[in-house]
């Protein structure tokens, strides 16, 4: 099942500079652990023993997948998810 994931310029690095890359997976966590198989330490920057870290939010086909099923949110193929560090400041 090919998912296609956003990556943020400040994750690129993990990903060869790539912004586009494709996971495989049923939900959103099996997703970002096929990503972790092949750029190593992603997973970490997205993912804590919580769940998703606080300051990054996930988009399934521009839903936050807060407001679903977090990083249980099942996945489809030809889905898009978009990973977004927040942005704070004043």
């Amino acid at each position: 099942m090919a998912i296609e994931v956003r990556i943020p310029t400040i994750l690129r690095t993990y990903t060869d500079g790539a912004k586009l890359v494709e996971g495989s997976g049923a939900t959103l966590a099996e997703v970002l652990a096929d990503l972790e198989t092949r750029y190593t330490g992603i997973h970490e920057r997205i993912v804590d023993e919580a769940g998703l870290r606080r300051f990054v939010n996930v988009y399934l086909n521009d839903e936050d997948v807060r407001f679903l099923d977090g990083i249980n949110t099942a996945v489809a193929d030809g889905d898009v998810v978009t990973v977004l560090p927040a942005v704070a400041g004043g």
